[in-house]
Order: C-alpha cells, then sequence, then structure tokens
C-alpha cells in the first residue's frame, strides 16, 4: 500500500458480531491530498475525521453499488465503525435508504464523541466498543439475524427462493424489508458481496470466476460495474487507488 498512507481494522468481539464488522482507522499523513476509489462492499461506515485545514466532523456513509472517486485530504485523520446492515437497524437506529451512494454528517456529539476522540486509536477503540455494547438490542427478529448469516455465509450466492424457505419470510415482504430500510434490494446486496468476494480472488492474482457468474464475460462485466475497470487493471492497482483491493493484498 502506499507509504505515505496507512490503514488498520480490528474485528469486534463475538457480541457485536452480528452487526459490525470491523472498528478501524485510516491516516493520510502526507501534505499531498490522496485520489482513491471507493467500492462497494456491503458496509455502511460511520467516520470520525479531521484534518489540519478541516473541522472535526462524523460522517455516515450509506450502502454503495457503484464505485466513487473520493479525495482522502492532506493531513487527515479518521476512525470509524464499519456496520453491517443489521448494525445500522438495530445500533444507529435508522434506514439508510436515503443515503444509497450518499453520505450525511451527523451532530459534532454524536453518541458523545469529540474531536479529542480522534487522537489515540486504542482509546477510541475502548471507548466505541463500550458504547456500541450499551446499544446491542434485548431482542432481534431472528428471521433478520438467519437472513445475514445465510447471505454472508455464501457470499451472496444464495437464491433468495431458499432464503425465503429457510427462515419463513416471503420473498416480497425481504425484498420490501430491504428497500426500505437499506434503499436496495435483496439481490442487489448478494450482488455487492459477491463482488467483494471476488476481489480476494483478484488480489492473489486469480482474474477468473470462481463464484457462480455464467462465464468469463459476466465476471469481467461484474468486476467493471462495481470498480469501473476489468479484473486486470484492477490487479495493478496504479498507485494504490482501490484501497479495499491493497488492504487485501495484504492479507
Amino acid at each position: 500500500m502506499n507509504n505515505n498512507f496507512y490503514y488498520k481494522a480490528v474485528e469486534p468481539d463475538e457480541s457485536l458480531a452480528d452487526f459490525v464488522e470491523n472498528i478501524g482507522m485510516f491516516h493520510n499523513p502526507s501534505d499531498q491530498a490522496m485520489e482513491v476509489v471507493l467500492m462497494p462492499d456491503g458496509r455502511i461506515d460511520l467516520f470520525f475525521m479531521k484534518t489540519e485545514s478541516e473541522p472535526f466532523e462524523i460522517t455516515l456513509i450509506g450502502l454503495e453499488n457503484v464505485p466513487e472517486q473520493q479525495i482522502i485530504p492532506a493531513n487527515a485523520l479518521a476512525f470509524k465503525i464499519s456496520f453491517k446492515p443489521l448494525g445500522a437497524e438495530y445500533l444507529l437506529q435508522t434506514s439508510i435508504a436515503d443515503i444509497l451512494n450518499s453520505a450525511k454528517v451527523l451532530p459534532n456529539d454524536f453518541w458523545e464523541f469529540t474531536a479529542d476522540d480522534v487522537k489515540d486509536f486504542e482509546a477510541f477503540h475502548s471507548k466505541i466498543a463500550k458504547k456500541l455494547k450499551e446499544l446491542l438490542p434485548a431482542k432481534i427478529d431472528e428471521r433478520k439475524r438467519k437472513l445475514f448469516k445465510l447471505v454472508y455465509e455464501s457470499n451472496g450466492e444464495i437464491k433468495i427462493q431458499q432464503l425465503s424457505e429457510e427462515i419463513f419470510w416471503s420473498s416480497r415482504e425481504i425484498n420490501r424489508y430491504f428497500n426500505k430500510q437499506f434503499g436496495l434490494s435483496l439481490n442487489a446486496f448478494c450482488k455487492i458481496l459477491r463482488f467483494k468476494a471476488s476481489l480476494e480472488h483478484i488480489a492473489k492474482g486469480r482474474l477468473f470466476p470462481e463464484l457462480n457468474f455464467t462465464d468469463q464475460t459476466h465476471f469481467i462485466k461484474e468486476i467493471k460495474k462495481f470498480s469501473g475497470v476489468v479484473p486486470s487493471e484492477l490487479l495493478k492497482n496504479k498507485d494504490d487507488r482501490f484501497i479495499l483491493l491493497s488492504v487485501l493484498k495484504q492479507q
């Protein structure tokens, strides 16, 4: 990865696993801004960020289904929580349908976090983990928990009809839930997870479909849809523009 960019992510403990993918940070210590491409990854990110030139800001970023060019400012430091969809519903307690491929700025004292909390990652991690555990729901719709378990375990390759039969929830109601809560269909979300799983193969130089794509042409088309480039160009990852791929290469 770009020597001027530092990224770290820590998986949550088991009590948060249904709701949170990781708690992490990134730092661009350079005096130069970085141009990057953010690719869909099925996560909802809550950023606590500050730079030398901009005030402290807390931003919630919704799900994405298209690649997006972004600028990471010079001297930017950000701590973040990457939520799974159930985390948005049960911990953030909000629909994110209105911020598909978008974001919204939250109050600067959201969850009683301030600029002083964006200094030491270990202290932030401890504080945010405690806060998230306080927000854990007493009850959760078990159909939803099982739905996401099956979707994640299959890398999005499970058919909606099979899901419907296994969790006793009609496909129409499932899609109504997804569109109202997350701003896209279950099928669209599953394609994002399949793309993300394919990135792990591309990061290792395997530029052919290993998941349930119709053929090589379909594979290339889907990768380009979510990344903006064909698999061979993605693998080159010139200037580490594709941060998610750079992280996967390190694993």
